[in-house]
């Protein structure tokens, strides 16, 4: 059905500005009464409802072009430019008119892409501790809603439904802590470090050139948890190992205890560099460009085949040069550990340089990122 489309004008007793964002009480009932009224405002739908109109055309540049909103009445965003050529096709006709039509899902060749309002890296509290740590699906998600509020919970609205579509952490998280939940199903005696390395080491990889932050945006990659069941190696790290890397980074045995809720204390033996902590990924920072080296030592579990050997290879851009040292690690027994060591050497301009190492026996691939900045 087409309705009349409006760029609507004040109330006598309003301002100007006003009318422009469909402020409460702005709008004035017999103008927009069944129209659908275009607003330079978020909150506009809403006031619009309470003034009768039947949809509403949001424009500007809000920034908000890779997600979207529920309102309380069909309302569609568009940016600045878009919208202006909507406020030009209104000015040119004495009728304008417009059709609401059901929402599509088009199919996205670039997906998943990390969505704007996400949080970015690097880690400010600790630097050359990669975050985040991988992505999981967090937008537009269907998901269960209570019945004891509304769809978006705003006062205007009355439709109650058993099912929303919503987006961010909230979306997010859920996603990572089944996924963790289903791993544990498979291997309940796993550490949380060991859960944790395996849905970071069986990620699926992101296409940077859609995300231009790269690894500071989706971390190891995309959430894949089939995969994460059968990782092959993990990362593994205890209490002991978090306590050695907090008193690296100049814990007291004060903040020690208020931290561990034990009696946990700092020493120069307990004492542990950030590039010691068994980590699945691997990051280094400058405080301005030009070459750095950090050594990283790690160890791996065995948690795939008995009998199996497994070869680094590094993938990295010029200006990164990483050596693996054994390049080769074999074992014998599920429950094996190896150690080695990850020397990393990186020329630092302007641009964060991004690679990756990759333990494969032919069946696994256990992918860590390798990241290099200055800050």
């Amino acid at each position: 059905m087409y309705l009349d489309l409006l760029k609507v004008t004040t109330k006598s007793n309003c301002y100007q500005q006003n009318y422009r964002y469909c402020a409460l009480n702005s709008l004035d009932p017999a103008l927009v009464q069944n129209k659908i009224v275009v607003c330079e405002s978020f909150d506009g739908p809403d006031s619009a409802k309470l003034s009768g109109a039947s949809g509403v055309v949001v424009e500007g540049d809000f920034g908000y072009e890779d997600t979207a909103f529920g309102f309380s009445l069909p309302t569609t965003y568009l940016s600045s430019k878009d919208g202006d050529a909507i406020l030009s096709y209104i000015n040119s006709t004495k009728k304008p008119t417009a059709n609401i039509l059901k929402s599509h899902e088009p199919f996205d060749k670039a997906a998943p892409t990390v969505v704007s309002f996400s949080s970015r890296g690097p880690n400010q509290i600790t630097l050359d501790v990669l975050k985040p740590d991988l992505t999981a699906p967090g937008v537009d998600i269907l998901a269960a809603w209570s019945e004891g509020t509304t769809v978006t919970g705003e006062e205007v609205d009355t439709r109650v439904v058993p099912f929303n579509i919503i987006s961010g952490t909230s979306m997010s998280c859920p996603h990572a802590s089944g996924a963790a939940a289903y791993v544990k199903s498979f291997h309940p005696t796993w550490s949380p470090a060991a859960i944790k390395s395996a849905l970071m080491t069986t990620a699926a990889p992101m296409n940077p050139t859609k995300n231009t932050d790269a690894e500071f945006a989706y971390g190891s990659g995309h959430i894949d948890p089939s995969k994460a069941v059968d990782p092959g190696l993990v990362y593994d790290a205890g209490e002991q190992d978090y306590v050695s890397f907090l008193c690296g980074q100049g814990y007291n045995t004060t903040a020690m205890k208020i931290v561990t809720g034990d009696a946990s204390a700092c020493s120069t033996a307990t004492n542990a560099t950030v590039w010691d902590l068994n980590y699945p990924s691997f990051a280094l920072s400058a405080h301005q460009s030009g070459s750095i080296r950090r050594t990283f030592k790690r160890t791996v579990t065995n948690v795939g085949a008995a009998d199996s050997s497994y070869h680094a290879n590094v993938v990295a851009p010029s200006g990164l040069v990483v050596k693996v040292n054994p390049s080769r690690l074999a074992f014998k027994v599920v429950g094996e550990k190896q150690s080695f060591v990850v020397t990393v050497d990186a020329t630092i301009g302007s641009n964060m340089l991004s690679g990756s190492l990759v333990w494969s026996d032919g069946v696994h691939k256990v992918t860590s990122p390798i990241v290099a900045f200055h800050s």
